[in-house]
């Protein structure tokens, strides 16, 4: 059953879901998904996306309850052809999800800033795991999430030459 309208007064909560890449074939699946989490007024506008032939973009922004992000996140990464990252800001930091096909998906807290977060465990799980430089490099890059961020910037930078060329037009 959709929901119409929000099911909390407190919507200090902000997201931002960007579907980088999505084929064709699954853009009303993913709109279902969406609407029946954010509601009736969450609607992909969906555009062409020009570096893989066949798929599409969107973007959304919402205000809802917290935890939003993580069931979008969630309910995404059930279809394997997608790229897309999910941000959730409230006003002492946030959630990070990355996903694409080969990496799977990446959980990151944020920083008022968008900047991903370390905790104490992180830290001491990759150095009790990790015995040379390289290794504890290795280990923290798993944990912000470098490799989802490489992925993911090609994209972004699609959507920044596209904006680019709008504003000399």
């Amino acid at each position: 059953m959709q929901r119409l309208t929000h099911s909390s007064t407190a919507l200090a909560v902000r997201g931002q879901l960007t579907i980088h890449s999505a084929p064709s074939a699954l853009r009303s699946h993913i709109d279902w998904a969406i609407t029946d989490l954010l509601g009736a007024s969450a609607l992909c506008q969906w555009t062409p996306q020009m570096l893989k032939a066949g798929t599409y973009k969107c973007s959304i922004s919402w205000r809802d309850r917290q935890g939003v992000a993580a069931a979008v996140a969630s309910a995404l990464r059930s279809w394997h052809y997608l790229y897309f990252e999910v941000q959730e800001d409230t006003n002492d930091g946030g959630e990070l999800f990355r996903f694409t096909p080969e990496l799977g998906i990446h959980r990151a807290i944020t920083d008022l800033t968008g900047a991903v977060l370390l905790n104490q465990h992180q830290v001491e799980s990759v150095l009790s795991q990790s015995f040379d430089e390289e290794s504890i490099r290795n280990g923290i890059a798993l944990i912000i999430g470098n490799d989802w961020e490489n992925e993911l910037e090609r994209f972004r930078g699609v959507n920044h030459q596209e904006l680019s060329h709008l504003r000399a037009i």
